[in-house]
């Protein structure tokens, strides 16, 4: 049986620059940082002092105020990000469709302030003082779990917990459910909401996060001057389809998914691959699912995370994989804008790719302002560009080795 063709109908996204898909990418393509000081947790016992958040968060504008308070954040992200999607989709889910609509939204760390509240509540009052919600406000397929029961989808319902890989991997996962024929539609994507002691305190200890004081400048992907990344929060929520379904429906098209890779790395906890082969092995994959010659991909959204490894690393996979093509591709880093949001990342960053597509503006690397002889590629610097293309790759990077790559076409009925 041949594949089927996965398109992009809907998309939900909640951010620090901005809580729908609109505001986003204006931000995106004018080059606003969303990144400032820290207010979640006290900057001043942390080194690192600033962060991504997403401001004016309101889960009643999407749910109930009662079911809100039995979500952690991450999972409100993901709901408001879903029903934004669907309703752009303008997908209605009725019980004869339900079972064929699944849910596939990862998150890298799930409900960690649940954990850091009830811990504490657990110390200071005992057993009895834990919420009966802890454990379904913690796990990270609630995300998952929760779109599905506000939505009433009752197809292939899951999650992927990969580190920063986990957006990726999951529309990768969702895609290919759509293209072997075990869904028609799939809502998809990821949520994180790490932005509390514990985290701040693991991240800064491994000396991951910049100790940078100027938040606009903070993350600096491909610079000289990094000096590490700025945590964000938020979620990327995209529907995805059959050809068919979404021609039956009459629905709009954004544009279409054609390549899924993934690889581990087998090599180290937290640093990736020497010159990045994990990666390679991931997009080279990808490419050969998409069928497309590397010299066919236009547009990088790179991992680009603003750490002393990633950034010369994936440059050198990116060399390896393209050859001389590579001095022709322009890649960016948005998480120059948004910090990075982890489990989130990838699906943010694929909304942003299957935009740029769409509107012909490749997306700036902002703060790049002392290049890195190591990084010598066209890494779109501090100002948006104009260009029209057809294929778009994203690459999303994870600790414990966990790369994922997928390409984004243009869509053409054809």
């Amino acid at each position: 049986m041949e594949n089927r063709r996965v398109v992009i109908t809907g998309l939900g996204a909640v951010s620090p620059v901005g809580n729908d898909v609109d505001t986003m990418w204006g931000n995106i393509i004018e080059g606003t940082s969303g990144i400032d000081f820290v207010t979640k947790v006290d900057k001043d016992d942390f080194p690192a002092k600033v962060a991504g958040e997403v401001k004016d968060w309101d889960p009643v504008n999407y749910m109930e105020k009662k079911e809100a308070k039995r979500m952690d954040l991450f999972t409100q992200y993901a709901v408001g990000a879903a029903k934004m999607a669907v309703k752009d989709a303008d997908l209605d889910i009725t019980e004869e469709l339900a079972p064929r609509v699944g849910v596939w939204v990862g998150s890298g760390i799930g409900g960690m302030k649940t954990y850091e509240e009830q811990f504490e509540k657990f110390q200071e009052k005992g057993y009895r003082r834990v919420s009966p919600f802890f454990v379904p406000m913690l796990i990270p397929d609630m995300a998952a779990g929760q779109i599905s029961i506000q939505l009433g989808a009752k197809g292939i319902n899951s999650c992927t917990v990969t580190a920063c890989a986990s957006g990726t991997n999951s529309i990768g996962d969702a895609y290919k459910v759509i293209q072997r024929g075990d869904a028609d539609v799939m809502i998809t994507g990821g949520a994180e909401a790490p932005l509390t002691k514990m985290a701040f305190a693991g991240f800064s200890t491994a000396k991951a996060l910049t100790f940078n004081d100027d938040p606009k400048t903070a993350s600096r992907p491909f610079d000289q001057n990094r000096d590490g990344f700025v945590m964000g929060e938020g979620a990327g929520i995209l529907v995805i389809e059959s050809l068919e379904s979404a021609k039956q429906r009459g629905a709009k098209i954004y544009g279409e998914i054609v390549g899924y890779g993934s690889a581990g790395d087998a090599y180290h906890i937290t640093s990736p691959a020497p010159e990045g082969e994990g990666a390679v092995r991931a997009m080279n994959q990808a490419i050969s699912d998409a069928g497309v010659d590397a010299s066919q991909i236009a547009y990088i959204n790179a991992h680009g995370t603003s750490t002393e490894l990633n950034d010369p690393f994936e440059t050198k996979a990116i060399k390896q994989v393209f050859g001389g093509h590579a001095e022709n591709l322009a890649i960016s880093s948005t998480k120059s804008m948004t910090g990075h949001l982890l489990g989130a990342a990838g699906a943010i960053e694929a909304i942003i790719s299957v935009k740029s597509i769409n509107e012909s503006i490749l997306p700036p690397t902002i703060n790049l302002e002392t290049p890195d002889p190591e990084c010598d590629l066209d890494y779109v610097a501090n100002q948006a560009r104009q260009q029209e293309y057809e294929y778009a790759l994203s690459n999303s990077l994870g600790f414990g080795g966990h790369n994922a790559t997928l390409i984004f076409k243009k869509y053409q009925d054809a």
